[in-house]
């Protein structure tokens, strides 16, 4: 089922591009057309009118990874994509905010859990869907979370608990074995040092042959 719902946004994906997003003007409200400007090398969708060019750029998505003791707090969406599967808490960065501030607030939002951000931990370009995805480790301040317009149920898991088949996205997925593995690795995991916990920045590829992402390089 969770390769199925790979190739479907990922067919979805496709068709989106081909499509413009953007059908007329900001600026004077004519329509635009594909093409690629001068002294550009993409191809962009520009006013046929003023000339204006409208740029579209990747999402970027931040979340946590909400640590209390030895377990993981995940929500359970209520909205699609993926309605009804396990996540972490992330979102899409807003305007005028941080990173930081922005995955604090989305894991308030999914979750009703308030986070301190301990350190960067991954992130991920996927291409595919143009996102990129930060995310943070984080101290769960407290057991005061629950159930959100977002989240149907939050809840603390512990690694042998993890519903690793009800996982809503891949990079979640690999997000929380990556964890894991360090934590099991780590010297000290409580203390969360920067060695024991590298950064990495990952890349992520459509595989049409299995129907999944999987890992293409890190750094």
């Amino acid at each position: 089922m969770k390769e199925k719902n790979n190739d479907l946004i990922f067919c979805k994906k496709m068709e989106d591009r081909e499509q413009m997003s953007t059908k007329f003007c900001t600026q004077c409200g004519n329509p635009v057309t594909r093409q690629t400007p001068q002294d550009d090398d993409h191809v962009r969708e520009v006013c046929s009118s003023c000339g204006h060019v409208h740029y579209e750029n990747p999402k970027m998505v931040v979340g946590t990874i909400p640590v209390f003791q030895d377990r993981i707090l995940m929500c359970k969406r209520n909205i699609e994509p993926r309605k009804g599967c396990w996540t972490l808490p992330a979102g899409y960065l807003e305007n005028e905010e941080s990173v930081q501030q922005g995955a604090v607030r989305e894991t308030l939002e999914e979750t009703r859990g308030q986070v301190r951000i301990l350190l960067p931990y991954r992130m991920f370009n996927i291409l595919f869907v143009d996102q990129v995805y930060l995310m943070f480790i984080a101290e769960l301040l407290s057991q005061d979370f629950g159930p959100t317009t977002e989240s149907t149920e939050v809840r603390l898991f512990s690694q042998s608990d993890i519903p690793w088949d009800e996982i809503a996205f891949d990079v979640i997925n690999q997000t929380i074995e990556d964890y894991f593995k360090d934590r099991g690795n780590a010297k000290e995991y409580h203390a969360f040092k920067p060695e024991d916990f590298m950064f990495k920045i990952k890349d992520l590829q459509f595989s049409p042959a299995n129907g999944g992402v999987v890992g293409d390089k890190f750094f």
